[in-house]
C-alpha cells in the first residue's frame, strides 16, 4: 500500500489500473478527462496492460464498451453531463445483454443553463436504464468503489453494468489523502473476469437481436430480478472489502448517529460531509439528529430504508437535482419507499449548478426537519440559498 495526495479523478485511474481493466474507450469531457489522461500515461509507460481506444463521440464510447465486454474482457469508461446524455441509446444495450461494464460519471450540470459545475441532473435520469448506480462521498471512496463495482457487476447473481457517480470539481479536481492498495491485495479481492457469454467465432451466439413480444416480458423480468439480487451482493462485497482493506461504507447506505435519532436527513455524495458536521453540532446541543448517506440509487434500498427510519419523528431528503415535478428525484424515490408509513417528509433542494452548499445551509435544513418533528410543515419542498421568495 502507498499513500498519495490526489484528486478523485486520479484515484479512479489508479483503481482502474489495479482492477486490470483491459479495454478503455474514451472521449474527453470536463470534469472527467483527468481520469483518461492518467490511464493513458499508465498504458504509455508500460504500467498498465490495456488498450485505450479514442472514439469520435460518447455514443461511440459506449458502443465500444459494449462490444469489448461482449468479447469477454474487463471494460472501463468514464463520462459526464452532455457526454452521458449522448450515450443514452447505448446505455440500454449493456444491461439487456448482461454486460458488467464499469463507468464513472463525474456529475455536472446538463442542458440549458448548463455549466461545468456540480449537479446530479445528468445521472439521475439514467437510473431507469438498468445500470446499478452508486454515489460516493470522497476521493478514497472513489477508488474503493470502482474496485467494489467490478466485484458486484461481475457477480453471477448480477452481471449488470455499474455507474459510479462522483461530484464534479468538488472531488474531481480537489486533492485529498488516498491510500492505494497493493496489486496483490487487489488481485486477491478481484479475480480475473469470467464472462457469462462471449462473442466467439468457434461458438457462435446472437447478441442483442430484435425480440418479438413472445419473450420481452421475460427478459425484462430477469433484468429486474438481477437488479434486486444486487442488494445482497452489494452488502457482501462491502463487508469483504472492509475486512481486507479496513474501509467499509455500509453497503446500500451508511447510518451516522442514527441509534437514537428522532429526526434525520438523507444525503448523497459530498453533501454528506457537510451534513455530518451539522449533526455533530446538533448532538453537542443535546438534539437527537441523525444522517443517512444514501449510496445506491439502483438498486434502491426500499425495504432497508423503512427499517432504518423506523422510530423517527421526521425525515428530510437532500436533492442536488430537480425532476421538474416540484420534487427532486431522490425525494420521489424515498417517498415511494416510505408510502406505507406516516413519517413527515420534506425535500431540500440545493447546490444546483455548483453553488456552494454551506454548513449554514445544512443548519437551515436540519432546523426545518426538527420543526417537522413537532408539527407538520407548511409545505414539503424547500429550496436553499435561493435568491428571491419561494412560492
Amino acid at each position: 500500500m502507498v499513500t498519495k495526495v490526489i484528486s478523485a479523478d486520479h484515484a479512479v485511474a489508479w483503481a482502474v489500473r489495479l482492477a486490470r481493466a483491459e479495454v478503455v474507450p474514451a472521449f474527453p469531457i470536463t470534469p472527467q478527462t483527468l481520469i483518461m489522461e492518467l490511464i493513458s500515461e499508465f498504458i504509455n509507460d508500460g504500467e498498465m496492460d490495456a488498450e485505450l481506444i479514442p472514439a469520435e463521440s460518447e455514443h461511440s464510447v459506449m458502443s465500444v464498451a459494449v462490444g469489448a465486454s461482449a468479447g469477454g474482457v474487463r471494460t472501463f469508461t468514464a463520462s459526464a453531463s452532455q457526454g452521458l446524455a449522448l450515450m443514452h441509446e447505448m446505455l440500454y444495450a449493456a444491461p439487456q445483454n448482461r454486460l458488467p461494464v464499469v463507468m464513472v460519471n463525474v456529475n455536472r450540470s446538463l442542458g440549458a443553463a448548463a455549466g461545468i459545475w456540480l449537479e446530479h441532473n445528468d445521472s439521475m435520469p439514467e437510473r431507469e436504464s438498468g445500470w446499478l448506480q452508486c454515489y460516493v462521498e470522497d476521493n478514497q471512496e472513489s477508488l474503493d468503489m470502482v474496485l467494489q463495482a467490478y466485484r458486484i457487476a461481475e457477480d453471477i447473481q448480477v452481471m449488470l453494468p455499474t455507474m459510479v457517480c462522483l461530484d464534479g470539481f468538488v472531488l474531481s479536481h480537489t486533492v485529498e489523502r488516498v491510500e492505494i492498495p497493493g496489486q496483490e491485495d487487489v488481485d486477491a479481492f478481484l479475480p480475473k473476469f469470467k464472462p457469462m457469454n462471449v462473442l466467439d467465432t468457434e461458438s457462435p451466439k446472437v447478441f442483442n437481436p430484435i425480440v418479438p413480444p413472445d419473450y420481452v416480458v421475460e427478459m425484462r423480468y430477469q433484468l429486474d430480478w438481477a437488479m434486486d439480487s444486487a442488494r445482497e451482493v452489494i452488502e457482501k462485497v462491502d463487508k469483504e472489502f472492509g475486512a481486507r482493506f479496513g474501509r467499509s461504507y455500509g453497503g446500500l447506505f451508511e447510518r451516522y448517529r442514527m441509534e437514537d435519532a428522532e429526526y434525520a436527513l438523507i444525503t448523497l455524495g459530498t453533501a454528506t460531509t457537510t451534513a455530518r458536521a451539522a449533526v455533530d453540532e446538533l448532538r453537542a446541543q443535546g438534539k437527537k439528529a441523525g444522517l443517512i448517506k444514501l449510496r445506491f440509487m439502483r438498486p434502491f434500498p426500499e425495504k432497508e430504508l423503512v427499517e432504518a427510519t423506523e422510530g423517527l419523528r421526521a425525515l428530510g431528503v437532500f436533492d442536488r437535482s430537480i425532476a421538474m415535478n416540484r420534487y427532486g428525484p431522490v425525494f420521489t424515490e424515498v417517498r415511494g419507499a416510505l408510502a406505507s408509513t406516516d413519517l413527515p417528509l420534506t425535500d431540500h433542494i440545493g447546490g444546483l449548478g455548483g453553488r456552494d452548499l454551506t454548513l449554514e445551509d445544512m443548519r437551515a435544513i436540519y432546523s426545518i426537519i426538527g420543526r417537522s418533528a413537532e408539527s407538520r410543515p407548511e409545505r414539503c419542498v424547500f429550496w436553499h440559498s435561493l435568491r428571491g421568495e419561494q412560492r
